[in-house]
């Protein structure tokens, strides 16, 4: 059963449209008792930095997620802030993040040519035999919505790339630890794929 954390940001109900209409089981998660039995976690998340890792601390589920992921090695998939969560710190704030990811999310740098936010259908260049990017053809887009980036310290824990002011780690992964920055739900038939894929690794 895949489990989608809310936790008061990001929009939950497109995550379990989208794996409705994929005939994959799949709940919301409001509290810790919803967290029993997930064999798969989504992270999504809108907004600031400090805002969201507030509201997650608030939601009384950090604690039962983070022994859920570190301990029993649960996959999980954090989207767009949500992926920026597992960085250790963001520009954008002062709090620390999850820190599962060696990584600082940072802001881009604004002038004439690159127009903040980054908004709209942007291309994404995955690593060979990526598990979350597997059955797709060539050309693929996403939809991003973001004014910051997640530098990654390690190239190993990059899963793919995409440019704006050049490039940037726009998906990782770390073991069973996974981040996209764009908006699957929002991403037709690309999207649809990638949370086919997560399902299924």
């Amino acid at each position: 059963m895949i489990a989608i954390i809310d936790y008061g940001l990001g929009n939950v109900q497109a995550f379990k449209d989208v794996y409705n209409r994929l005939n994959i089981p799949v709940l919301i998660a409001k509290s810790t008792k919803d967290l029993i039995g997930a064999t798969k976690l989504i992270l999504p998340g809108v907004g600031s930095f400090d805002h969201a890792i507030l509201k997650l601390d608030e939601s009384g589920m950090r604690k039962n997620i983070e022994n859920l992921v570190l301990d029993k090695k649960i996959p999980i998939l954090g989207i767009c802030v949500g992926m920026q969560m597992l960085a250790g710190s963001s520009e954008e704030g002062k709090l620390r993040g999850l820190g599962w990811i060696d990584a600082t999310v940072r802001r881009f740098n604004s002038n004439d040519e690159i127009i903040l936010p980054h908004m709209g259908w942007n291309s994404v260049n995955p690593k060979c035999c990526s598990k979350l990017f597997k059955n797709m053809e060539e050309n693929i887009r996403f939809y991003f919505l973001h004014e910051y980036y997640f530098d990654a310290y390690k190239e190993s824990d990059i899963e793919a790339t995409a440019n704006y002011e050049g490039e940037y780690a726009c998906s990782i992964r770390r073991g069973n630890i996974f981040g996209v920055q764009f908006h699957p739900e929002k991403s037709h038939h690309f999207g649809m794929q990638l949370l086919k894929n997560f399902a299924e690794i």
